[in-house]
C-alpha cells in the first residue's frame, strides 16, 4: 500500500469552496438556459404522460381500485405517492404538456442544484468535472421531453441523501419514504442506507426512523388499503414485473428466451445479494472488522447498554462510542451511491428512463475509482454513448455491460475511505 502525499497547495479550504461554489452556481444557469431552449425548440416525445393524467383523472374521480386505474400504456404499478404528486401536476398545468414541461424544467434544475451540493460537501471530485453533470442529452430529455415520474423520485432520494450528510436520520427517512411512493425503484438505495444507520444510531433510533417511513407509506396508501388492499398491495408493490426484451438497454444481447425466463431473475438476484454482501464485508465495513463483527459489536453495545449498570468508565465508554458515530459525508455518499450502482448492474431490464436512477452518481463513482481521468472520462463518455443508442442492440447493451463491471471492478479495488469523523484525524492517507 502506498502512502498518499499530504502535501497540497496552501489555498484556503474557503477560497476553495467558494469558487467552487461559483462554478456551480454558473452551470445552473448556463443549465437553465440550456432547458429553456430544449422546451422551446425541441419537440416533445408523446410516452407515458396521457397515461399518467387518465390514472390521475380515475383517481380523482373517486375510483379506489388499482386494477380499474388504467391507461393507453396499461394499469396502474406506482404506489399511492404518484397518484398524490402527478394530481397535483394535473391541477397546476391542466394536464397540458407546455406548462408541464416549465415545472419538470424547475424541477431538473432543482434537482442538479441538490446534486451539486451533495458533490460540493463530500469534495470527492475536482471542480472542473462538476460539468459532467450538466452533458447527458438522455438525461434533459428524460426530464423535460418525457416528463416521467423517474425524475420526482430521484429529485427526492437526492434531497433525502442531503438530510443524511448531516445525518438527519428521521427527515431522510420520511423523504426516502417519500420518493419510494412514487417510484420503487429507489429501494436500490435501502441497504446501504440500513447500514449507515446502524452505524450513525442506535437500535430504537434505527427503529423509530424506520417507523416514520412506514407510516408514511401507510398514511398514503390509506384510501387503497381501506377499499381493496390486495389490488393495492399487489400492484403497487409488484417486485416480480417482466420487462419487454426490445426495450431493454442493458441486456439486449441475451436471448429473449433467458431474458424472460425465472432462472434469469433468479441468478440476478442472487448475484445482487452476493456482491452488497461481499461490498459491505469487505468495503463498508472495512474499519469495523467486516460486517458480521460489525453487527455482532454493534447490538452486543446495545444489550449492554441495556443491561448493565452505568459507572462512570462506563459511561466514558458509551460517550467516546457516540462520538465515533459521526460519519462522514464522503463515506455516507459512497456507500449510497455504490449500493445502487450494484443495483444497476444487476438490473434484469433497464429502460431508458432509468438512466436517471443512476447518472448523477456516475462521475463520483468515477472519481472514486483508481482509474487515471482520461479513462474515467472515457468510461464515463462510453455510458453516455450507449444510453443514447435507440434502439439498443447486441453491441450497445454489451458494450454498457462492460462498462458496468469495469466501473464496478474499480470501485472494488479503490481504497477505503475512513468511514467516521475524528477529532485528531491521521495525517496520511492510506492508498
Amino acid at each position: 500500500m502506498a502512502i498518499k502525499s499530504a502535501i497540497e497547495p496552501s489555498i484556503p479550504n474557503g477560497y476553495k469552496n467558494s469558487k467552487v461554489v461559483a462554478f456551480a452556481s454558473a452551470l445552473l444557469i448556463l443549465d437553465a438556459l440550456l432547458v429553456a431552449l430544449i422546451i422551446a425548440y425541441v419537440p416533445y416525445t408523446k410516452i407515458d404522460w396521457d397515461a399518467y393524467m387518465s390514472q390521475v383523472s380515475g383517481f380523482l374521480e373517486g375510483e379506489r381500485g388499482y386494477e380499474k386505474l388504467k391507461g393507453d400504456t396499461g394499469p396502474l404499478v406506482y404506489p399511492a405517492g404518484f397518484l398524490y404528486t402527478y394530481s397535483a401536476i394535473q391541477f397546476l398545468t391542466g394536464g397540458e404538456v407546455y406548462p408541464a414541461q416549465v415545472l419538470f424544467g424547475i424541477l431538473y434544475i432543482i434537482n442538479l442544484g441538490i446534486i451539486f451540493f451533495i458533490y460540493i460537501k463530500t469534495n470527492v471530485l475536482p471542480w472542473w468535472a462538476l460539468c459532467l453533470l450538466c452533458l447527458s442529452k438522455r438525461v434533459h430529455s428524460i426530464f423535460v421531453l418525457r416528463l416521467f415520474n423517474d425524475c420526482l423520485a430521484m429529485t427526492m432520494l437526492h434531497a433525502a441523501m442531503a438530510s443524511l450528510l448531516y445525518q438527519r436520520w428521521h427527515l431522510a427517512l420520511i423523504i426516502f419514504s417519500g420518493a419510494v411512493s412514487i417510484k420503487m425503484n429507489v429501494l436500490l438505495y435501502a441497504p446501504p442506507l440500513l447500514l449507515l444507520m446502524l452505524k450513525g444510531m442506535s437500535i430504537s433510533g434505527v427503529l423509530s426512523a424506520l417507523s416514520c417511513a412506514a407510516l408514511l407509506q401507510i398514511l398514503l396508501g390509506l384510501p387503497f388499503l381501506l377499499s381493496h388492499p390486495i389490488g393495492y398491495i399487489s400492484r403497487a408493490f409488484n417486485l416480480g414485473r417482466v420487462f419487454i426484451h426490445f426495450w431493454s438497454v442493458n441486456f439486449k444481447f441475451i436471448p429473449e428466451v433467458i431474458f424472460v425466463s425465472k432462472g434469469f431473475a433468479s441468478t440476478l438476484l442472487v448475484v445482487h445479494l452476493v456482491l452488497l454482501a461481499v461490498f459491505a464485508h469487505y468495503k463498508w465495513c472495512k474499519h469495523e472488522g467486516g460486517l458480521v463483527h460489525f453487527l455482532r459489536s454493534r447490538f452486543s453495545y446495545e444489550k449492554l447498554r441495556n443491561t448493565v449498570s452505568r459507572s462512570f468508565s462506563l459511561r466514558q465508554f458509551f460517550i467516546c462510542d457516540s462520538a465515533s458515530k459521526i460519519l462522514t459525508k464522503e463515506h455516507i455518499a459512497t456507500s449510497m451511491f455504490v449500493g445502487n450502482f450494484i443495483g444497476i448492474v444487476c438490473a434484469r431490464s433497464l429502460h431508458y428512463q432509468f438512466y436517471s436512477w443512476f447518472f448523477y452518481s456516475l462521475p463520483f463513482l468515477l472519481w472514486k475509482t483508481s482509474f487515471p481521468t482520461p479513462l474515467r472520462l472515457i468510461l464515463f463518455g462510453g455510458v453516455e454513448f450507449c444510453w443514447n443508442i435507440y434502439p439498443s442492440n447486441f453491441y450497445s447493451s454489451c458494450l454498457l455491460f462492460c462498462i458496468h463491471l469495469a466501473i464496478l471492478w474499480g470501485l472494488w479495488t479503490a481504497p477505503c475511505e475512513y468511514p467516521y469523523v475524528e477529532t485528531n484525524p491521521p495525517q496520511t492517507k492510506v492508498d
